[in-house]
């Protein structure tokens, strides 16, 4: 491989969010931290490269996103997904989980039931909730080892009046990529019963899996029409410190009322570092991630088998896209605390904890495998070794 995702690059003491926290949020420094989404790799060569000229400049002053940055969106989305984009579609916010929280306070009142599907990225009970709507939860279903929408229990929920709906696709943190056809499926509900739909895609880059993403607005000119497309080149290219996303939509009226509140609230201005970064990203770093892809197969591969192998009362929800891992550890019989305490006093690891993706997530673990192979290995020995001990 032309890239060293085996390299160990030491992150403590750069304020990171992930490796510098272990002792505020787990009560011990010596804990490995394999739980927040962002990756222990280097970014693309190109995207370094770009920031390091920007910062050579000395002045950094405010900038204004360029043609090429909007070319190299709609190039990447054109050639990786096949999904043509317009420029005029395209606006840009801070970051993903600001679009969603903008999305909730424009698009539903105070007291509306806002869909979501059940367990999920946490924040998005909390763009709902902290904007005073309520949850509508609308769990997905288990089958043969995978996560499938109740299209049954969601259409009573858009019945009963909700009417607008997050979306995660690629899931997080079941790793599921949806087919055409439930995508044409939900589709067809949100048409007939009037509904908006968040899609957070910013997983659509790591496919592990022998499929591929499908945006839910390629699927329709109806859907496309309704539907608040949320993308970022931050988690693909392992650049989420820069806090780039946008939102698309070809509805323009939706467009105009996000654009005016991201203005209101003075969000609408470009960060120093973003459009070159973001163009080096999406114009050079093809080769870069289709070798990512390959190492983060590997991770998975090597996770669930050591799992099975060596702690088969946990259950692993092999993932199709994402670079995350959901366990099932109800079998270990043990509750929120003790989980906890399994892992950050027993085990001296950090992954995230199931039950704040929901009521569905508990006695659930998520593991984050985007790290060196030898640093998920020793993660894993250790929990097992802890797990084994009890």
């Amino acid at each position: 491989m032309t890239f060293n995702f085996d390299q160990h690059i030491n992150r403590l003491g750069t304020n990171s969010y992930k490796w510098d926290q272990s002792q505020k949020l787990f009560g011990d420094s010596d804990i490995l931290p394999l739980w927040v989404a962002d990756m222990d790799f280097e970014s693309p060569p190109a995207v370094q490269e770009s920031l390091r000229k920007r910062t050579e400049q000395g002045i950094y002053g405010y900038t204004i996103k360029t043609d090429d940055y909007i070319d190299a969106i709609r190039s990447w989305f054109k050639r990786r997904h096949n999904w043509e984009i317009e420029s005029k579609w395209i606006s840009d916010s801070p970051g993903i989980v600001t679009s969603l929280s903008l999305a909730v306070e424009l698009f539903s009142k105070p007291g509306d039931a806002v869909i979501l599907q059940s367990p999920v990225y946490y924040p998005f009970y909390d763009v709902i909730r902290m904007n005073g709507r309520e949850v509508a939860a609308n769990p997905l279903l288990l089958n043969n080892g995978r996560y499938e929408m109740d299209f049954e229990q969601l259409e009573q929920l858009m019945k009963d009046g909700a009417r607008l709906l997050l979306f995660c696709s690629p899931h997080n943190p079941g790793g599921r990529v949806w087919e055409r056809e439930e995508l044409e499926q939900l589709s067809a509900l949100c048409v007939k019963y009037d509904v908006i739909v968040v899609s957070d895609e910013i997983h659509c880059d790591l496919v592990l899996a022998d499929k591929r993403h499908i945006p839910l607005a390629s699927i329709s000119a109806e859907i496309a029409d309704r539907t608040l497309t949320c993308l970022a080149p931050t988690k693909t290219f392992n650049i989420p410190g820069l806090q780039s996303s946008v939102i698309v939509t070809p509805n323009a009226k939706l467009k105009q009322t996000i654009d005016y509140r991201i203005k209101t609230l003075s969000l609408h201005m470009t960060h120093f570092f973003t459009p070159e970064a973001v163009a080096a990203a999406y114009n050079e770093g093809d080769a870069w991630l289709d070798e990512l892809l390959v190492y983060l197969r590997g991770n998975a591969d090597y996770a669930v088998d050591f799992l099975s192998r060596e702690l088969p009362e946990i259950t692993t929800m092999r993932p199709e896209a994402t670079y995350l891992l959901w366990l099932d550890c109800r079998g270990l019989g043990l509750s929120i605390s003790e989980l906890k305490k399994l892992m950050f006093e027993q085990a001296k690891v950090a992954f995230s904890e199931g039950s704040v993706f929901g009521v569905e997530g508990e006695g659930h673990l998520r593991i984050n495998l985007a790290c060196p192979r030898s640093l998920l290995q020793e993660a894993l020995e250790r929990f097992v070794a802890a797990a084994r001990a009890r």
